[in-house]
């Protein structure tokens, strides 16, 4: 516990020299400078009493003044450096005071090595910080050039260089931009560097620099140094001769490549070197950090790879081992961890176990039951659906909607956890968190089909009002998971659903999603009008409710520029209507749309006749009342003798189509 008197003496003998800081003597503010720096080394106190006092803004402008001397400059620098590797709060301070600006700028400009490498050196400390400003960096193309030649001066150089790029190089434009400058084939010499203070960076930035980017990741797999391509530089980066956070920043690097398609998932480099490495990483021997980061990167690794996927659930005991991740206790010897610290490390290892579970039960329905089937892993999600945590919550939702694929699992276990009921309580109560609600709501989606058992409790806790309002959000992800949910809500369903839905939802909003620049949404509004309109009583009294209204989006679809595809669902739902009593009136009574009924079976497109002479059968069929008067009328416009043309067909689905529709002709 530091005295009463030895604060004030500090304080005194701060003073002592902060005049002199001010003073117009240069020598005088270098002693001063001096003895600032001397007197924060090693003191994080210290370092905030001279942050406090306003100390900053003084060597600011040293540090910014080109009339002085190069030596106090860099003095200055040295000293702002030393307050950067103080505690976080201390960089954030620097940050807020506005150091990094002049920093970039003094890097730039400066002809004094000393003075430029003092800057790079308080520059790679506050790039650490979370909140530092990034985008300053690639503001200045000249600045990257700059830095991109400085790293070839010397190993402190390099570090910082690498270090800087790393954590600004945070979109597609600044890729581009280092890329154009060169840095791949800098960042080949120096993955060869023997210091591993220049590799971790570089890793950091290669990483970082071909992230969801094929065509820098295709430059990157093919640029060579000392005969050797980046990706095979990686191959003894993850070896298990070397430090486990290198095994995982290489391992990381060719991950990256692999997802931005440089690299195969056959490739040798993925299968043997990656894979084994990042699973390895996740065993509890290891530091929770890299725990949590080899399961986040083996994730996105599998994420969309079948093959990988089902290597992946059976090397090295992967799934029992995510499972711990589950179970996280603190260790007694480890009495530095607050408790927060501690509940912070359960729910970082808790999000990245959900996350790799739902990549590993993506496509593979037997790696989904052995995930189910692991350590109550369902009752660890219906909790992470109700986490304060929103990485927690969102890494349980995708775990959810992954493991939610399974046709047997929607009808067995999410049953008896009633996931459904977080689930809604969550998109009930969501924020404006739009990746939340669109996870969610997908996974809604597969909880609605006509053979979930969850499908009931569901719409009695308000889903239509909820997914209907999905329908009208900005987001287009938002309104397809809505007008999708609805879709597989109204199939099969009881009449009294489908009006609830059609009620709800109201015709000026269906107008307003088959208008929709998505063609995914339209396709989904297609659907749900297809399921509404099944079964010949909700036919007809639906049709007997909004007819004439939906007449009109059928005529706004088949008039419209749209797809094949678009055009069949179209077509589709008038045969649906078509296979009403009541309801063929609106089709039979509308000369317009026979005719088009009669142009869709001359059409160009297989798919497009099909449905139109699908509808032909459904409104001359015999067996319904009223079918002679409708026969006539169709024959008088020369349907039938389309139909005597078109059984010459050689396409089987059409000559089948086409046969059975001839055949409800009574006198033909």
């Amino acid at each position: 516990m530091v005295s009463i008197v030895q604060t004030y003496m500090e304080i005194e003998g701060f003073r002592s020299y902060l005049d002199e800081l001010y003073s117009p003597d240069p020598e005088k503010c270098l002693s001063a400078v001096l003895s600032l720096k001397n007197s924060v080394i090693g003191s994080n106190r210290q370092k905030g009493n001279m942050i406090a006092q306003g100390v900053v803004t003084r060597l600011m402008q040293i540090l910014g003044d080109i009339g002085l001397k190069a030596e106090l400059r860099t003095e200055a620098a040295f000293t702002l450096g030393s307050l950067a590797k103080g505690s976080e709060a201390h960089v954030g301070e620097l940050i807020k005071i506005g150091v990094v600006p002049l920093l970039l700028d003094s890097i730039l400009t400066s002809e004094d090595s000393k003075l430029t490498e003092a800057c790079l050196r308080c520059s790679c400390s506050i790039f650490k910080h979370p909140t530092v400003p990034v985008e300053l960096v690639f503001q200045n193309r000249q600045l990257v050039s700059h830095l991109l030649q400085l790293a070839m001066n010397s190993v402190p150089s390099q570090i910082c260089v690498m270090t800087i790029l790393a954590a600004s190089c945070k979109s597609q434009d600044n890729q581009n931009i280092l890329n154009d400058e060169g840095a791949v084939s800098l960042i080949a010499s120096l993955l060869c560097s023997p210091h591993y203070a220049v590799i971790m960076p570089t890793l950091h930035c290669l990483a970082n620099l071909c992230y969801q980017n094929p065509n820098i990741a295709a430059i990157v797999s093919t640029t060579s140094y000392g005969g050797k391509s980046i990706p095979d530089l990686l191959v003894p980066l993850m070896s298990r001769d070397q430090p486990s956070d290198t095994q995982l920043a290489a391992a990381k690097c060719a991950t990256n490549l692999h997802r931005a398609h440089a690299l195969s998932a056959e490739d040798p480099r993925i299968l043997y070197k990656a894979l084994p490495v990042l699973v390895c990483l996740c065993k509890k021997e290891c530091k929770w950090e890299e725990r949590v980061k080899a399961a986040e990167t083996l994730a996105f690794l599998t994420e969309v790879d079948t093959q990988l996927q089902q290597l992946a659930s059976i090397s090295n005991h992967l799934i029992p081992t995510l499972a711990e991740f589950l179970h996280y206790r603190p260790e007694t010897s480890n009495s530095s961890l607050s408790p927060s610290d501690h509940d912070h490390i359960a729910r970082e290892l808790k999000q990245a176990a959900f996350r790799a579970f739902s990549s590993l039960g993506a496509n593979d329905e037997d790696i989904r039951k052995k995930i189910i089937e692991t350590d109550s892993i369902m009752k660890h999600i219906v909790s992470g659906l109700q986490d304060s945590y929103l990485k927690v919550r969102l890494a349980a939702i995708r775990c959810l909607h992954s493991l939610s694929r399974s046709v047997q699992q929607l009808r067995t276990t999410f049953q008896d956890h009633s996931v459904w009921r977080p689930l809604m309580n969550l998109l009930q109560h969501a924020t404006d968190d739009i990746l939340t609600v669109s996870v969610a709501s997908s996974t809604l989606c597969n909880l609605l089909l006509e053979f979930s058992p969850s499908k009931e409790p569901i719409l009695e806790s308000g889903a239509v009002d909820l997914l209907c309002s999905l329908t009208k959000r900005d987001d287009p992800a938002l309104r397809l998971n809505g007008v999708w949910a609805l879709m597989n809500m109204a199939f099969q369903a009881d009449q009294k659903i489908k009006l609830q839905i059609l009620h709800t939802l109201g015709t000026d909003q269906l107008f307003r999603l088959l208008s929709d620049s998505e063609v995914n949404i339209i396709m989904k509004t297609l659907g749900l009008l297809r399921n509404l309109l099944s079964t010949k009583p909700h036919i007809d009294h639906i049709m007997g409710l909004c007819g004439s209204q939906i007449m009109q989006a059928v005529i706004l679809i088949l008039e419209g520029n749209h797809s094949v595809e678009v055009k069949e669902q179209a077509l589709c739902i008038l045969a649906n209507i078509g296979d009403g009593i009541t309801a063929k009136d609106y089709i039979m009574a509308n000369e317009d749309v026979l005719k088009k009924l009669q142009d869709y079976m001359l059409h160009s497109n297989e798919k497009l006749q099909i449905a139109a002479i699908f509808c032909i059968s459904n409104l001359v069929w015999k067996e319904d009342s009223g079918s002679a008067e409708r026969q006539a009328k169709l024959k008088e416009m020369g349907i039938y003798a389309l139909l005597q043309q078109l059984i010459i067909t050689s396409d089987a689905l059409l000559f089948d189509k086409v046969k059975t529709a001839m055949t409800q002709f009574s006198d033909a």
